[in-house]
């Protein structure tokens, strides 16, 4: 099936405007435009190149982390774009995202891929970098109800991180839940939703945000 790649902002858009939280994120097309963003938002920031054909930015070399001054903005936009151009150099690069570091927390994905047979099912698990490699994940088919999004979460084997792993605080798991239940929600009012990854979402003890959204529609 054909798809559509929104850009991280276009996704974080429509996450957003479907009341889940998430980390605000600007596009900026030049690089003076990230330095202008970067001072507004406050350091530290992070930039992500912005793509449609650029799915897994790290790897391109199209992230750069906590990034603090001007000077910092200037070397990681243009490393940014010669990785890019280096890595993918047929792909149509729109700009830079800019996002203020979110503060750390408990790293989950929540994510939605439609069955041919089932339709839409949502899963959650641990997030990160490292969740095709643990694949610690559980899922329901769409729409699920409280008591769906609870068990989701206490299915995994990791829940014992969210609960506060050696003396680490316990998350918000109603949190979770709600962030759960919006996705669903999203992904039942808008069925060209093909594919969705909010990886990673940081939990934390009081509430939980979106720091990186994947939306895909249905060609048309």
């Amino acid at each position: 099936m054909a798809m559509e790649h929104l850009t991280e902002v276009e996704a974080k858009d429509l996450v957003q405007k479907a009341g889940i939280p998430v980390v605000e994120t600007v596009l900026a097309r030049s690089k003076a435009e990230a330095e202008a963003v970067a001072r507004r938002l406050g350091f530290p920031v992070v930039l992500k190149v912005v793509s449609p054909e650029v799915v897994h930015k790290s790897d391109a070399g199209g992230v750069k982390l906590n990034v603090k001054s001007d000077i910092e903005v200037s070397q990681a936009y243009d490393e940014i774009m010669t990785s890019v151009k280096e890595k993918q150099p047929s792909a149509n690069v729109i700009g830079v995202s800019v996002q203020k570091m979110a503060r750390p927390g408990v790293e989950v994905i929540i994510g939605m891929s439609k069955d041919p047979d089932f339709g839409p099912v949502l899963m959650f698990g641990l997030g990160g970098v490292l969740v095709e490699l643990i694949k610690d994940v559980s899922f329901r088919i769409a729409p699920i109800t409280r008591q769906d999004a609870a068990e989701m979460i206490r299915e995994i084997k990791g829940f014992a991180l969210l609960q506060g792993y050696r003396g680490a605080d316990p998350v918000d798991l109603t949190a979770l839940e709600d962030m759960l239940l919006k996705v669903s929600a999203l992904v039942d009012q808008n069925p060209d939703v093909n594919e969705m990854d909010l990886n990673p979402v940081f939990a934390y003890r009081d509430g939980a945000i979106a720091v990186d959204a994947r939306v895909a529609l249905e060609a048309k």
